[in-house]
């Protein structure tokens, strides 16, 4: 039997709900970039107060850790991004849910997310570009010592054509000119 990845535990039962996501993170990074360890997956999700319940039905207590269906209600109502984790009991493999923000950014990536094949199974991404942007703002919150993240972007460039223009634009927004130059390197 081949090994399970927090994609096929996670990805399949999010198609199965009908909740629009979109996956970020270090697994988008390994998709358009180069391959790392990990064990966990940070998913977007268009979690509306109606489709929790359908969410909820595909991740079964016996099988996941997951919030109980008021608090789901209550983060999918939140006016700012909501969060939630959901834990697979065999695997220990967690999914990092962020529900879709009102972020014009974060908007615009999920009006452009990517489908890609992984084995058969259609898994949604962020467009690499929102992937490169937040990976750069979660390197200035943690500091030099998280150089995974520039790793990370590194291994997307090499690998992924890029609208570099959309990218510096952000970049000089968002005050990311130090790390985006670290990563030319």
């Amino acid at each position: 039997m081949a090994e399970l990845d927090p994609v096929q535990i996670f990805v399949a039962r999010l198609n199965a709900s009908g909740v629009p996501y979109m996956i970020t993170g270090s697994v988008a990074t390994i998709t358009y970039g180069e391959i790392r360890h990990t064990n966990d997956v940070d998913i977007v999700l268009a979690l509306a107060p109606g489709n929790v319940k359908k969410l909820i039905a595909e991740f079964p207590e016996e099988e996941f850790y997951r919030p109980p269906l008021e608090a789901l209600l209550e983060e999918s109502s939140r006016a700012e991004r909501g969060h939630f984790n959901l834990l697979h009991h065999e695997t220990g493999f967690r999914a990092d849910c962020y529900l879709r923000s009102r972020d014009p950014l974060e908007l615009w990536g999920f009006a452009h997310r990517r489908c890609v094949e992984l084995d058969g199974m259609p898994v949604w991404f962020a467009p690499p570009e929102l992937v490169i942007i937040r990976k750069l703002e979660f390197f200035r919150e943690g500091g030099s010592a998280i150089t995974k993240h520039l790793n990370d972007i590194r291994g997307v460039l090499a690998c992924t054509d890029v609208d570099r223009a959309f990218i510096e634009e952000h970049i000089a927004r968002m005050g990311l000119q130090e790390p985006w130059l670290a990563c030319q390197s």
